[in-house]
């Protein structure tokens, strides 16, 4: 670490220390002295930094002159040798100033802040009048900057408030051409209002003479109207008396007439009481047969769905089935799951219902007996996109009806007599339906002759 010279720091004790400012250093000079220190202050070790100084150690220069200024300023003023050290590393980075300040002889061109700061961190003799004598060189240089700024702004205050005088003119010569035709305008206008009041007042008179005219003309009519009423009372009187000469003229004429009515009518009476007679005298029954009704033959309806089964065939032969289909009209209703879920019950749904709806189509071109197939539409989450099949009704039970109840309304709405089978393995569709007079039959049935489609 080096040591102070023997004789610098008496000098500063006797001299330097006797010396103090009685104001504030000026802020330029401050800034200075602080950017010395910060510079100097690497080139001292930690354990020669005060010790509140040694957490900037590792700092930069300006990250110090930031963060560190006031603590190296208060320590630069309390701390004789750290000012000392200070003093030594300004005076090996700057001896010429460092020497003429020694010396009481600073250089006349050198920037009097940087001599003021030399000397408040050195401290020679007279070191307070270099830095109040900068301080004061600052405060004219401020004072000469702010002039001169305020002599800029006075400047560009005159030539602003000059644009302004002429744009305020401008704008003046403006304003009055627009009144000026703003007032010519108003003229116009006044002109087309009395010539509009002048239209007005001559509308007016016009309007009077058109209504006393309409009043003329209203009395006019309403006395032709009166005229009118008259003679159409007199036309209608005159009416009325044709009208009773023409039913007058028509009654003689009936009269006239009467004769020969009468004449006709006794003669068709005469002709009635003898046809009656001759019927009293044979004594004939009445006719309640026809010669048709003799004829030996099966009539229609006396044959129904339920007489098939007496036929030998059993119920689950095919040809029954074939059987019921010829009958004339014949409705088929198929339970749809009912048939699938029996005979392909493996499939998804939707392969299900084509491959049924598929057979049911060749079925019903086979036979051209009418098809429905009824599917339970609880089963669905959501609507079926389906086509149905020629041929055959595909119908889906609503929320809340099941399609064994679907099945019995369609049965229930056929006519009595037509023949209607209903194809489902299910006991009680199978005994409603029967009530309502169709012929169930097992879904095996349907599976077995749709198999040979």
């Amino acid at each position: 670490m080096d040591q102070p010279t023997s004789g610098a720091e008496p000098a500063d004790a006797a001299d330097g220390g006797a010396e103090a400012l009685d104001r504030p250093l000026p802020e330029g000079v401050r800034r200075r002295v602080i950017a010395l220190v910060a510079d100097a202050f690497g080139g001292l070790t930690v354990a020669e930094l005060p010790a509140q100084l040694r957490q900037y150690a590792r700092f930069t220069p300006t990250r110090r002159a930031k963060f560190a200024g006031n603590a190296m300023a208060a320590a630069l003023e309390s701390e004789p040798l750290f000012r000392q050290r200070i003093g030594e590393r300004l005076s090996q980075a700057q001896p010429e100033l460092a020497g003429a300040l020694e010396a009481g002889s600073p250089p006349a061109a050198a920037d009097p802040v940087d001599v003021a700061a030399a000397a408040y961190v050195l401290r020679p003799v007279g070191w307070v009048k270099l830095v109040e004598a900068a301080g004061d060189e600052v405060q004219r240089a401020d004072a000469e900057r702010v002039g001169e700024e305020t002599r800029r702004e006075l400047v560009q205050l005159r030539e602003e408030l000059e644009r302004a005088r002429a744009h305020t003119r401008s704008e003046t010569e403006r304003l009055r051409a627009e009144l000026d035709a703003a007032r010519k305008e108003s003229e116009s206008l006044h002109r087309k209002l009395r010539s509009a009041q002048s239209e007005v007042k001559r509308g007016e008179a016009a309007l009077r003479r058109s209504t006393a005219e309409a009043e003329a003309q209203r009395a006019e009519a309403a006395a032709q109207l009166s005229a009118a009423e008259s003679e159409s009372r007199r036309l209608k009187h005159r009416l009325g008396e044709a009208e009773a000469a023409v039913e007058a003229g028509r009654r003689a004429s009936r009269e006239g007439r009467s004769m020969e009515d009468m004449r006709l009518r006794l003669l068709l009476d005469t002709v009635l009481d003898a046809a009656s007679g001759l019927r009293r005298e044979l004594a004939l029954p009445p006719v309640t047969a026809r010669p048709a009704d003799s004829v030996d033959a099966v009539e229609p309806g006396r044959m129904s769905p339920k007489d098939i089964a007496a036929r030998a065939l059993s119920d689950t032969d095919p040809a029954l089935l074939d059987q019921l289909l010829a009958l004339p009209q014949a409705h088929l209703i198929v339970d749809g799951y009912n048939v699938t879920k029996t005979g392909y019950p493996q499939m998804p749904l939707e392969k299900q219902r084509l491959r049924l709806l598929g057979g049911l189509s060749v079925l019903a071109a086979q036979t051209g007996a009418e098809m429905t197939c009824v599917f339970d539409g609880a089963e669905l989450a959501a609507p079926v996109l389906l086509a149905p099949p020629r041929g055959v009704r595909v119908l889906f039970s609503k929320a809340g009806v099941t399609a064994d109840e679907l099945i019995r309304q369609l049965a229930r709405a056929e006519p009595p007599g037509r023949p209607v089978v209903v194809v489902s393995t299910d006991r009680e569709v199978a005994d409603g339906v029967a009530k309502a007079g169709a012929r169930p039959v097992a879904s095996v049935l349907l599976l077995k002759r749709l198999s040979r489609v």
